[in-house]
């Protein structure tokens, strides 16, 4: 091998050398830059039984907000999920049963971001002397794409229902989803018999709507009919020169009424009319239901005709 030779290999060597930690650098950006999760409780009576406020942050080391949702579990099982606002931070109440109870934040990432957990924080719950239930759901983070729907099943667990001199019914109800999207429940409402200990489930289905592309169907349209045309545009003229000559004869303002209903009436017919538009050219387009992520109430009510138990998870709702 020449000198020459020998220098652009050299020369070659050091900038691959040199582009390595770049290259390194841009890898990891390409995996995700990494985030901390940080998770606050503070737990309350309620009614004989505990309800813990969390607090959940995410920040990520660019110092960018960080998007997504993050999923709440005790001693490894998830309880709710919730969507990260503008900030980074999700604000839920749970209701917990008695007992001893250790809550940490999973953050599950985003397009840019990668996942973290929170330090655990414990919280102690009390138990209730009167019949009560808790409500939980699985899973508690749902992806959809639009136009798509899934399934969650929703889980209410009697507690305390030796208490109970009658059986309990519970209605099942969700609340928060975007615009064009919907959820129901099979069954809406399950009956908690006194003595019983094993958890009732209802499907919860999930649906997103998927946009029309189209405005209209072009094979309904029609084109205007000649005979309207005829009328309108001589009775609107008509009409003008009337208005001008009833200054100075009564009669002719009378009939320029006249002829100002008969020109409504055919108006009424023809293009128009919503009744007419709807029917030559068919309903207006679908809008799809936005894309985001989204924190959905799913609650459970029962009621004595004189107080009522409610209680309420969440469900992370992603539509993509």
């Amino acid at each position: 091998m020449n000198c020459r030779g020998l220098r652009l290999e050299l020369v070659a060597g050091l900038g691959i050398a040199l582009a390595m930690p770049a290259l390194a650098a841009a890898a990891d950006t390409a995996r995700g830059l990494t985030t901390q999760t940080t998770l606050s409780a503070e737990s309350r009576d309620q009614g004989g039984s505990t309800q813990a406020a969390v607090a959940v942050t995410v920040t990520g080391e660019d110092g960018l907000p960080v998007s997504g949702a993050v999923v709440i579990e005790d001693h490894g099982s998830q309880l709710a999920g919730a969507a990260l606002n503008g900030n980074g931070e999700a604000r839920l109440r749970l209701d917990l049963p008695a007992g001893d109870h250790s809550l940490r934040a999973v953050y599950q990432g985003d397009a840019t971001h990668l996942g973290s957990v929170s330090e655990p924080s414990a919280v102690h719950a009390l138990a209730t002397p009167v019949p009560d239930f808790k409500i939980s759901i699985k899973p508690v983070a749902l992806s959809l794409a639009v136009g798509a729907s899934g399934t969650v099943v929703a889980s209410v667990t009697p507690v305390n229902s030796s208490a109970l001199s009658a059986p309990m019914f519970v209605t099942l109800s969700c609340s928060g989803f975007p615009d064009q999207s919907s959820c129901s429940f099979t069954p809406e409402n399950v009956e908690i018999l006194p003595n019983a200990t094993i958890p009732l489930t209802s499907n919860m289905l999930v649906v997103t709507q998927l946009g029309s592309s189209s405005l209209r169907n072009p094979a309904a349209r029609q084109p205007a009919h000649p005979v309207a045309w005829a009328l309108l545009l001589p009775g609107a003229l008509g009409l003008m020169g009337l208005a001008w000559g009833s200054r100075r004869r009564a009669w002719l303002s009378r009939l320029s009424l006249l002829v100002l209903v008969g020109l409504v009436s055919i108006l009424g017919a023809t293009a128009c009319n919503s009744r007419y538009d709807y029917f030559n050219h068919g309903p207006p387009p679908n809008p799809p239901t936005p894309a985001g992520t989204y924190t959905i109430d799913v609650t459970a009510q029962s009621s004595n005709g004189i107080t009522a138990i409610t209680h309420t998870t969440t469900l992370a709702l992603t539509v993509q």
